[in-house]
């Protein structure tokens, strides 16, 4: 398994892209602006795009989502239904503040806590994060020992919840119950920052362990 991130946009947002060496099918975790670098870094590896994985529906996490499933028809895209309605809706999805508005259309399929999705020789597990957004997601590798967190847990911090549909309890309880319920050793890859562990956050986050809140 390869993972390959770039940081692009105005908020320095991770745009992660996983492939499978032997098969060279992969996918993409929250395609965020300047869809062309994404796009050239797949269609160079000569990767079989298969799924698109959107942990939030804010602006910066898929920006360019709608060039992506252009350049990739093929590609399945998942993300819970909870944040339908931030996919059309710019003052939700706060595209507002751009000078063209982002508009995207459903996904293909409409995912939920627990669920599992099998992609790429693959499996991922659904974990709800909510809070940050009303239907905010992580996906979480148990074999490989990993999970995309999006927007809900950061090195040292968490995600904002003062935009529409957020909630600071309702963000640090998931966190606790469904995050904090992994292996300690579990590598948390999130939407903006470094690369951290379940176990480091369990001990130093001070949104998480009373030290702010």
């Amino acid at each position: 398994m390869k993972i390959m991130y770039m940081v692009l946009g105005p908020f320095m947002t991770n745009t992660y892209i996983l492939y499978n060496e032997e098969t060279m099918e992969g996918l993409v975790v929250d395609p965020s602006f300047s869809p062309e670098h994404y796009i050239k870094a797949i269609s160079e590896k000569k990767i079989h795009l298969r799924s698109i994985f959107l942990t939030h529906g804010h602006v910066d996490h898929m920006a360019g989502m709608n060039e992506l499933r252009k350049a990739f028809p093929a590609a399945k895209m998942y993300m819970d239904k909870r944040d339908q309605p931030f996919l059309r809706d710019p003052e939700k999805n706060l595209s507002y503040m751009f000078p063209v508005p982002t508009l995207v259309d459903d996904a293909d399929v409409w995912v939920k806590n627990g669920d599992e999705i099998e992609t790429c020789g693959y499996t991922f597990q659904v974990i709800d994060t909510a809070g940050h957004t009303p239907g905010g997601i992580s996906f979480y590798m148990k074999r490989e020992g990993l999970v995309f967190t999006g927007d809900s847990l950061f090195q040292g911090s968490i995600g904002r919840t003062d935009f529409p549909g957020g909630s600071l309890k309702e963000l640090t309880g998931t966190i606790k119950k469904n995050l904090f319920s992994l292996p300690d050793s579990t590598v948390v890859l999130s939407g903006h920052g470094e690369q951290t562990t379940i176990g480091q956050e369990k001990k130093t986050n001070p949104f998480l362990t009373g030290g702010i809140l």
